[in-house]
C-alpha cells in the first residue's frame, strides 16, 4: 500500500519524481509556491509553461486541471502543475480543491512516478483554511491511491510547524 507522509520544509529542495506546483492560471510563476518552484527550477520550466500555454491553454490552465513540465534545476524529475480554489466562504470550492489532488496524481502516475510532493494547495494567498484543505487533500489521495498503479508515496511538504500540526491531525483522524 503507498505510504502518505508529512514533513515540514521547503517543496523545492524535495527528491521525489514529481514536485505539485500551486500554480496561478497563466503558469508564467508568481509568488509562493509558484515563484519558488520557477525560481529555482530554472528556466526549462518557464519555457515548458510557455509551450503549454501556446498549445493547449491559450487562455490559462483552468482550476483543478494539471499538467506536467521537466523539473529543470530541482531535484524532481517533473514538475505537475495545478491551479486551486479561491477559499469562499459563501461557495464550496472543495471539489475543484480535490480535483487539484486527483488530477496531479493522475498526471504522475500516466508519468511512472513512483513518488510525489505536494504543497498545501490554495492555502496561501488563495486563504483556504488549512484544516479544511487538509480534509479535503488527505481524503482524495487516500481514495485514489488504491487505482494508481506507479505511486508507492505521497508527501504532503507544509511550509510551517503549524500547517504541519494541524494536517498531522487531520491524518491521524
Amino acid at each position: 500500500m503507498p505510504e502518505i507522509l508529512l514533513r515540514t520544509g521547503d517543496i523545492t529542495h524535495e527528491t521525489v519524481d514529481v514536485v505539485v506546483n500551486a500554480a496561478n492560471s497563466s503558469l508564467l510563476g508568481g509568488g509562493g509556491v509558484d515563484g519558488a518552484i520557477h525560481a529555482r527550477g530554472g528556466p526549462a520550466i518557464l519555457a515548458a509553461c510557455r509551450q503549454i500555454r501556446r498549445e493547449r491553454y491559450g487562455n490559462g490552465l483552468p482550476v483543478g486541471e494539471a499538467v506536467a513540465t521537466t523539473g529543470g534545476d530541482l531535484p524532481a524529475r517533473w514538475v505537475v502543475h495545478t491551479v486551486g480554489p479561491v477559499w469562499s466562504a459563501s461557495h464550496d470550492q472543495s471539489d475543484l480543491l480535490a480535483a487539484c489532488y486527483r488530477n496531479s496524481l493522475a498526471v504522475a502516475d500516466e508519468l511512472g512516478a513512483t513518488s510525489i510532493a505536494f504543497p498545501a494547495i490554495s492555502t496561501g494567498v488563495y486563504r483556504y483554511p488549512q484544516e479544511d484543505a487538509a480534509e479535503v487533500a488527505l481524503a482524495t489521495v487516500r481514495d485514489c491511491l488504491p487505482g494508481l498503479l506507479h505511486v508507492q508515496e505521497v508527501r504532503f511538504v507544509l511550509f510551517s510547524q503549524d500547517a504541519y500540526d494541524i494536517w498531522a491531525a487531520v491524518l491521524a483522524r
